[in-house]
């Protein structure tokens, strides 16, 4: 018998046709479990609150509360389940805003199954579902040319607040490196890679690695 727990997971979308589809094909994974359904952003608090999952999957585009908003007030949250944004679009706007709040990745409505699967288990074991070419093409989604001056600023700013080893962690992490690329390229473990990349979202009061990507990014240290 296995005793490990399954993930929890919460599906909300506004069309009952890809709730149904989700389900569906979560449901079949041993390892997940659907704890919960909503229509609506608005619903989500309650929700989670009752049924505690490990991952939301997250619509962007809803009638009363959208996405964004929810994702934004569940992140805040001490106890914030894993968000994974669902989308038409591999670089739309409000993707992007969701994951400057905390959002965990995004999957496209027409992934495959099995990949919308993984993506599950990838994101409630803490890794990030983005690939480094989604993430470089993302990043460069992120700002306009008008604002982009102040935010290089602020973001250098707060990057100053880590040691040069850290820097160079948040480099490789920006550049969408996997731990154990980073580990080869900087001469340290995989472990001290780990810690380094805990210490870099403790001092900078970031969600997960996309955060550290997109602050990168940000501060202009990916331009090379």
């Amino acid at each position: 018998m296995n005793s490990v727990e399954p993930i929890r997971v919460l599906l909300v979308d506004d069309d009952p046709l890809v709730r149904a589809g989700l389900s569906f094909m979560l449901g079949g994974a041993l390892d997940i479990e659907i704890v919960g359904q909503a229509g609506d952003g608005s619903e989500v608090p309650a929700l989670v609150a009752e049924t505690r999952p490990d991952v939301v999957l997250m619509d962007i585009r809803m009638p009363d509360v959208d996405g964004l908003a929810a994702t934004e007030a569940l992140r805040a949250r001490s106890d914030a389940p894993e968000v994974i944004v669902l989308t038409t679009f591999h670089a739309d706007e409000q993707v992007l805003r969701a994951l400057r709040a905390g959002a965990a990745g995004f999957v496209l409505k027409d992934t495959a199954p099995a990949d919308i699967v993984e993506a599950v288990r990838r994101v409630a074991s803490g890794a990030p579902v983005l690939s480094p070419t989604v993430t470089r093409q993302l990043i460069t989604r992120a700002t306009g040319p008008d604002p982009q001056q102040d935010r290089r600023a602020r973001a250098r700013e707060r990057l100053a607040e880590l040691a040069d080893r850290e820097r160079e962690v948040a480099v490789a992490v920006g550049r969408g490196a996997a731990n154990a690329e980073i580990a080869a390229e900087l001469y340290m473990s995989v472990a001290t890679v780990k810690a380094h990349v805990s210490r870099i979202l403790a001092k900078l009061g970031l969600n997960n690695r996309v955060q550290i990507a997109l602050l990168t990014h940000d501060a202009g240290l990916l331009d090379d």
